[in-house]
C-alpha cells in the first residue's frame, strides 16, 4: 500500500511537469497555437501579464488611497484600509469565478486554459478599475 502512493503521486504529477517542460523547452507562437499544451501555456502567460499590470495598478491605487486619508483628520481615515479590504476579498471573487468558469471542462485538458484566460480577463477589468479609482474617476 505504501508503495502505491509515491507511484500515485509520481503519475498525478506527471502531466504538470510535461506542460513545464514543453512550454520551456520551445518557443511558443501563441498567434498560431493549436496544441492544447501550448494553448495552456499561452493562457497563462497572459494571465501572468494581466496580474503584472493588475499589480502595478493596485500599486498606483494604494498610493492614491494613502494620499486621501493624509487629508483626513485621523478619525475619518480608512481608504487604504477599504481598498485592502477590497482587493483580498476580489482576489477570492476571482478565484471562485474563475474556477466557476472552468468547471464546465472539469477533469478536461482544456479545463486550466479557461481558468487561465478568465483570471487575465478579469485581472485585466479589475486593473481597469484600479486605475479609475486612483485617478478619482
Amino acid at each position: 500500500m505504501t508503495r502505491l502512493v509515491p507511484l500515485a503521486f509520481l503519475l498525478a504529477a506527471l502531466p504538470l511537469a510535461a506542460l513545464s517542460l514543453s512550454a520551456s523547452a520551445q518557443d511558443v507562437d501563441c498567434a498560431k497555437a493549436e496544441a492544447q499544451l501550448d494553448l495552456t501555456f499561452c493562457a497563462e502567460r497572459d494571465w501572468k501579464a494581466a496580474d503584472a499590470d493588475l499589480n502595478a495598478a493596485y500599486q498606483v491605487a494604494i498610493s492614491a488611497m494613502k494620499g486621501i486619508d493624509l487629508n483626513l483628520d485621523a478619525p475619518d481615515r480608512g481608504a487604504e484600509d477599504a481598498l485592502r479590504a477590497s482587493q483580498r476579498a476580489w482576489i477570492t471573487f476571482r478565484d471562485n469565478t474563475c474556477a466557476a468558469e472552468g468547471w464546465s471542462f472539469h477533469g478536461g485538458s482544456a479545463e486550466p486554459m479557461v481558468i487561465y484566460q478568465c483570471r487575465a480577463r478579469v485581472s485585466a477589468t479589475r486593473a481597469e478599475e484600479l486605475g479609475n479609482m486612483a485617478a478619482g474617476d
